[in-house]
């Protein structure tokens, strides 16, 4: 069992957090993990992407090659076609339709868009208008792991045990947000793939 999966997105849109979550349930299945350092500007509105790999198997890279990525979850629209050249051609490509326009030339929308919707295997999800319909904007970024779970080889149970796990301290009102928010994305996926 191997899963390689990038992560990205933009400063500020909790990408530590979603590896963190992801990680946590694959140990607690017992399995290697690797995570390349958080690449980008960490300040809110800079590049930020990831490589996590997760294996019953021992890692020897934290870097994926190109063409070997399972997944990509972008929590930018515009950043995940950065990375397209990552993926298999079976792979997945999870990407929030929500942009984060942080620049004065950001392509037409529905542009990306198009280029997201050429890639066959694909979701594109409001994962913020889903977070705020549960009162939480700031849970965005577990919609998003939500969205991806059907294409990760960790169960819901492990996930949300994740999320319990990383946001505990935070409190049992926070824990329940992140999971309604994890929970609302999947079933996004479910009903859209």
């Amino acid at each position: 069992m191997k899963t390689d999966i990038i992560l990205a997105g933009v400063g500020g849109q909790g990408i530590l957090s979603i590896a963190a979550v992801i990680g946590s349930a694959a140990l607690t299945k017992n399995l290697n993990i690797k995570q390349s350092e958080v690449h980008g500007m960490s300040q809110r509105g800079g590049e930020v992407y990831s490589h996590l790999r997760i294996s019953d198997q021992t890692i020897a890279s934290d870097l994926i090659p190109l063409g070997g990525a399972d997944l990509i979850i972008a929590v930018e629209p515009l950043e995940s076609l950065r990375y397209l050249t990552y993926l298999k051609p079976e792979a997945w490509l999870i990407a929030n339709s929500k942009s984060f326009i942080n620049i004065t030339n950001y392509p037409d929308e529905e542009k990306i868009f198009e280029e997201i919707r050429r890639y066959k295997n694909h979701i594109l999800i409001d994962a913020e208008d889903i977070a705020k319909k549960i009162k939480t904007a700031r849970s965005s970024n577990m919609v998003m792991v939500g969205a991806a779970a059907p294409f990760m080889n960790l169960t819901v149970e492990e996930l949300e045990n994740g999320i319990r796990s990383i946001f505990e301290s935070k409190g049992e009102e926070i824990v329940s947000i992140n999971i309604e928010s994890f929970r609302k994305g999947r079933d996004f996926s479910l009903t859209n793939r």
